[in-house]
């Protein structure tokens, strides 16, 4: 599964499916809001591209670590600390080609997803700058 949604995941059903023939290896990254002295933080996505990128760095994944099985769901809207944020589960025949598909999969979210972030605090809040972030600085 390929997502961004606003809804919270089910992880453990994740893993269920993940568990695919030949699966040796089931890696799990789940992403949550921190508690860097904020109350909340706000996600928005350009969703049709946001899914789009997430399909291809599944696939590019999948071929390049031998992954048996790819799941990324990203959520958005308005989260509070220690909700889910981004769950990545990926299984293969073997734990170093999970872990590095795992780790290669967060590295690109990273670098090229349209998803910003704004941390909100007791004071105004403020976008959290990145390649495809708003560069709003602090906004009260």
């Amino acid at each position: 599964m390929i997502a961004i949604q606003k809804d919270d995941i089910d992880i453990g059903a994740l893993i269920t499916n993940a568990k695919k023939a030949g699966t040796g290896a089931l890696v799990v990254f789940d992403g949550v809001v921190r508690d860097d002295d904020i109350t909340e933080m706000e996600l928005e996505a350009y969703e049709e591209v946001a899914v789009q990128e997430l399909e291809k760095i599944a696939k590019e994944a999948a071929e390049q670590f031998r992954l048996i099985h790819v799941d990324i769901i990203h959520r958005i809207g308005r989260l509070s600390v220690g909700e889910n944020i981004l769950i990545i589960v990926v299984s293969a025949g073997h734990r170093p080609d999970a872990y590095a598909g795992s780790r290669y999969i967060i590295e690109e979210i990273k670098k090229g997803v349209p998803i910003w972030k704004k941390e909100l605090t007791k004071d105004g809040g403020r976008w959290v700058p990145g390649e495809h972030g708003h560069g709003l600085g602090n906004v009260q």
